[in-house]
């Protein structure tokens, strides 16, 4: 039964039935190309992979039966690939959100969970934390040896807690994007969350509702119309969100939210100077 009837509105209409991706016995050739693509989906964050990224011998081996899906999501889960990609330009408490995500399917629910990962890291090392995932009770009742991971919180299951619905969509921010690619960089999600013990406040992935496609940072949202409606044009306004603009002559700021309000038939040229400047658009929604 779906937590919410508005998912749709929420961008989780893509997890409203859970298409679970495992290998059953007899299973072909087919299927466990299938089972591969799942887990670089979903442990990769939804990321672009490359041929010649592609963990090749890894694949082989599930493709021959020598290892199961478990394997190989630790594998993938311990490789360079995924280090370099999510352990080496994060800060660590961001890794940890990362890790429950790929390979729980869920949110942190608390922060002695997070303190928890932060310490077995530090004193037994990366590869003994991700075992700690991966050989967990909760992995096993979920997932077994045969189940890919899925997103799991975005629907009421056993064991499963309300907060991490709503943490969920600070992790989440849709289906077409990635957890490379979101605009608040390598930084925390839920440090503040956490630590207060409070719920997330729920905001709408990129193009699913009115909201914001992403949280600004506080104090460097500015406003800047250039310009209204011109002669001749409709009277409706848009509202382009738009983040890390890097301006000529200017030092590059990593992040740097703005908004700005346009009439039609100024969408199109301000989307191109945007892009001229380095910007990254977050959404574009009617103002008026």
């Amino acid at each position: 039964m779906a937590i919410t009837n508005a998912a749709s509105r929420l961008g989780t209409v893509a997890y409203s039935e859970n298409n679970v991706t495992e290998l059953r016995p007899n299973w072909t050739p087919e299927n466990a190309k299938a089972v591969i693509n799942a887990v670089y989906r979903h442990v990769l964050g939804n990321d672009y992979i490359m041929q010649s990224e592609r963990l090749v011998g890894l694949e082989s081996l599930l493709t021959n039966g020598q290892i199961n899906v478990r394997d190989f999501v630790r594998a993938v889960a311990k490789s360079e690939l995924y280090k370099t990609k999510f352990l080496y330009s994060n800060f660590h408490t961001r890794v940890i959100e990362l890790n429950f995500k790929h390979l729980l399917g869920r949110a942190p629910y608390s922060e002695a969970e997070v303190i928890e990962h932060l310490d077995r890291y530090q004193t037994e090392g990366y590869d003994a934390d991700i075992d700690s995932y991966i050989d967990s009770a909760e992995y096993e009742a979920n997932f077994g040896d045969s189940t890919v991971p899925f997103y799991r919180d975005f629907k009421v299951n056993t064991g499963s807690q309300t907060v991490g619905f709503t943490r969920m969509f600070r992790l989440y921010r849709g289906y077409a994007n990635s957890d490379r690619s979101q605009l608040e960089g390598s930084s925390s999600r839920l440090a503040t969350e956490l630590a207060q013990n409070t719920v997330s406040t729920i905001v709408g992935a990129s193009g699913s509702n009115e909201g914001f496609a992403y949280r600004p940072a506080k104090g460097t949202m500015t406003t800047r119309a250039f310009g209204r409606s011109s002669v001749g044009s409709g009277d409706r306004l848009y509202r382009i969100e738009v983040a890390a603009v890097s301006l000529p002559q200017y030092p590059k700021v990593r992040r740097s939210n703005r908004e700005y309000i346009v009439s039609y038939a100024e969408l199109s040229n301000t989307l191109q100077r945007i892009n001229k400047m380095g910007g990254k658009v977050a959404s574009v929604t009617i103002a008026q």
